[in-house]
């Protein structure tokens, strides 16, 4: 078995993330607009036909931004824990509305999709972890304070992950943040910097893990340039990918201990407005 990934976007601007088999998917979080999550799908040749549901990781605008003209154009299911959606501005009919729980593990035909609590400064926040019956695993983990004891102990049985490398240190004090934003980002329920990611990926990456997508990245306190540079040469085997808040990333077939086979797809990489900070 295996699964097929792509980030869609992923920054403070949205984030939204494609995992998915031969004959359906999920979308983690919508933080971009429908029509954007549509081009850019179809750049990839994903359909939207195969996505089964949405599943949101916490209520902060750049994971909601697009859900409700998302779900309601393509009748869509939404995940979402019930704390959550109290917290969020956006309306959806009820019998589009689905509450998951900690680690709760609820099935999307051949897909399991497993939630589980993680440090960030939102109400109710989750990770997920995504599986193709047992043989295959794709991470999510964003907007993490720090690397907990429940993201280590996934992080360990991951394939492939989306992994958070939010701001490089350095920057982030020397930057133009007020006092209070600069804590907020490090003081351990804001974002993972680089050297936090790195040290997740060095003691605890599995054998198995073939893809580590960074994700997440800041525009003011981290560059794609030094995100890559920093872990290209602890990377060994797994194959490193920044994620881009500008364009979707290529799709990956990953296989369980086999290589992962990158599929061959063309986008325009046109920016997107920022609309927030990061």
């Amino acid at each position: 078995m295996s699964l097929f990934i792509a980030s869609l976007n992923s920054g403070s601007n949205g984030n939204c993330y494609y995992v998915g088999n031969n004959n359906e998917a999920v979308l983690i979080d919508a933080g971009i607009s429908c029509r954007e999550t549509e081009k850019r799908m179809n750049r990839l040749g994903l359909s939207m036909q195969k996505v089964k549901a949405v599943f949101i990781s916490h209520e902060h605008d750049d994971h909601i931004n697009g859900i409700e003209s998302l779900a309601k154009k393509h009748a869509l299911p939404v995940y979402i824990t019930e704390t959550t959606l109290r917290n969020c501005r956006f309306k959806l009919q009820p019998e589009q509305v689905h509450h998951f729980c900690s680690n709760e593990r609820i099935r999307i035909g051949g897909l399991t999709i497993k939630a589980f609590a993680k440090l960030h400064d939102a109400c109710d926040p989750h990770s997920f972890i995504i599986q193709n019956g047992e043989d295959v695993c794709i991470g999510v983990f964003t907007d993490i304070g720090k690397a907990c004891e429940q993201v280590i102990y996934h992080f360990k049985q991951c394939n492939a992950v989306f992994l958070e490398a939010n701001y490089d240190g350095a920057m982030l004090a020397a930057g133009g943040y007020p006092w209070f934003l600069k804590k907020r980002i490090s003081g351990g329920n804001g974002h993972l910097s680089n050297a936090e990611a790195l040290e997740l990926f060095n003691m605890h990456r599995s054998d198995k893990l073939t893809h580590l997508i960074l994700s997440h990245l800041s525009s003011n306190n981290n560059t794609p340039e030094l995100v890559e540079q920093t872990f290209l040469q602890h990377a060994g085997e797994t194959k490193i990918v920044v994620a881009s808040r500008y364009h979707e990333t290529e799709v990956y077939h990953i296989k369980n201990n086999a290589p992962a086979i990158k599929e061959t797809f063309y986008f325009n990489q046109a920016a997107v407005q920022l609309t927030m900070f990061g």
